[in-house]
């Protein structure tokens, strides 16, 4: 298992790090992701075999309470960090308290902020929950053409930002794998078929706690 110094300083393992998650393309290997906001949900994700973790930003050190081991991404809600200092100071609580990338939906400027100081970065591309309204509703993105190649043109300017991976939420699953085998994205299947390089699932739904 990896031994790193992570963002506040500590000598700690991790199940994977960001260069292993690079490495994965092309390999056909793939690892896991679930959710966990408390410390029990962290520590049955470890005792499973999971390696990576997404939580609120809020909620790193309960998470790390649990696990000192999964890779934990902490999602930086739209609301709790708006303007270009807020959305630092708020991913630099994170990383520091132990978490070891940030998420965000906002735009290619914010990924940008945040990658020009070393902070992991992973982008939300396909269906997003809170701008749907621009797809009309709740539904695959990416079922055309034309919309197969605007989503790709996501892709790359995702990466010109500068986010080291991404979530992709409800794309099809040949088009995943399209844009997988041409992207150094680390790309994260949210409903979006078996051939990215992380599967994501929610906890709630692994237990059976959805309706």
């Amino acid at each position: 298992m990896p031994r790193i110094f992570d963002f506040g300083g500590r000598e700690v393992e991790r199940s994977v790090t960001v260069a292993d998650l690079r490495a994965l393309k092309g390999t056909g290997r793939h690892v896991a992701q679930v959710t966990a906001e408390t410390a029990d949900e962290a520590a049955a994700a470890e005792a499973a075999g999971v390696e990576m973790v997404v939580c609120r930003a809020a909620n790193v050190l309960r998470v790390r309470e649990g696990s000192r081991r999964v890779f934990v991404t902490a999602a930086l809600g739209f609301a709790d960090a708006v303007t270009g200092d807020e959305i630092l100071r708020t991913a630099f609580s994170a990383i520091t308290t132990g978490a070891d990338a940030v998420i965000t939906g906002r735009g290619y400027d914010s990924v940008r902020l945040l990658a020009d100081e070393q902070i992991p970065v992973m982008g939300h591309l396909g269906f997003v929950p809170r701008k749907s309204t621009w797809v009309g509703g709740i539904r695959a993105v990416g079922k055309t053409s034309t919309e197969a190649l605007e989503l790709w043109d996501r892709f790359r300017r995702l990466e010109d930002a500068g986010a080291f991976a991404v979530e992709c939420e409800i794309i099809p699953a040949q088009v995943m794998a399209e844009i997988n085998r041409r992207t150094s994205l680390v790309t994260v299947s949210l409903g979006s078929g078996a051939e990215a390089d992380v599967i994501f699932l929610f906890t709630s739904d692994i237990c059976s706690e959805s309706t």
